[in-house]
């Protein structure tokens, strides 16, 4: 099973399966952060402990802001569509929806921001399907929990240096 993807561009025969650039991704096209603003961030988690826990680790980091935390399909698509906010940290299993309602519903949104999939699911054909709707990272929960601020950080950096 293969975790701590990165897709590069949406299409399908352009992704990397983490074993030679793990961790690397190139500057996403539909996202316009501007240098001076911190990178904003949503974050889509059902588990209350989680959340807490992601919303810690986010705090520490400089230049990102988490704008909102929210468990469910409807208030994500809401919030990631608002224009305020340029990453989604985003878990598949919602209390009501899924991840995948969430990546359908703002696939089309301009800018479209870099989606970060973090599930407990790390299943080849999530994997697959989320890259389809336009998610950059699937992270695995088990394993690659800790990544998320070195997540952040690349993409803040990624976008402010185009």
């Amino acid at each position: 099973m293969a975790v701590g993807i990165v897709w590069h561009r949406p299409t399908p025969d352009c992704w990397d399966n983490g074993s030679e650039n793990k961790g690397r991704a190139e500057v996403p096209g539909n996202v316009v952060n501007d240098p001076r603003k911190p990178l904003k961030v949503l974050l889509v988690e059902d588990s209350p402990i989680l959340a807490d826990r992601l919303r810690e680790m986010i705090d520490q980091l400089s230049d990102i802001e988490l704008v909102d935390t929210v468990d469910n399909e409807k208030s994500a698509v809401q919030a990631a569509t608002s224009g305020g906010v340029d990453a989604v940290i985003l878990d598949l299993h919602l209390k009501q929806g899924t991840g995948f309602g969430v990546l359908r519903s703002i696939k089309a949104a301009t800018p479209m921001p870099v989606v970060v999939v973090l599930t407990n699911y790390a299943l080849a054909q999530y994997q697959r399907e989320a890259r389809l709707l336009g998610a950059r990272y699937f992270l695995d929960k088990a394993r690659e929990f800790e990544r998320i601020p070195e997540v952040l950080q690349e993409i803040a950096q990624l976008e402010t240096s185009h």
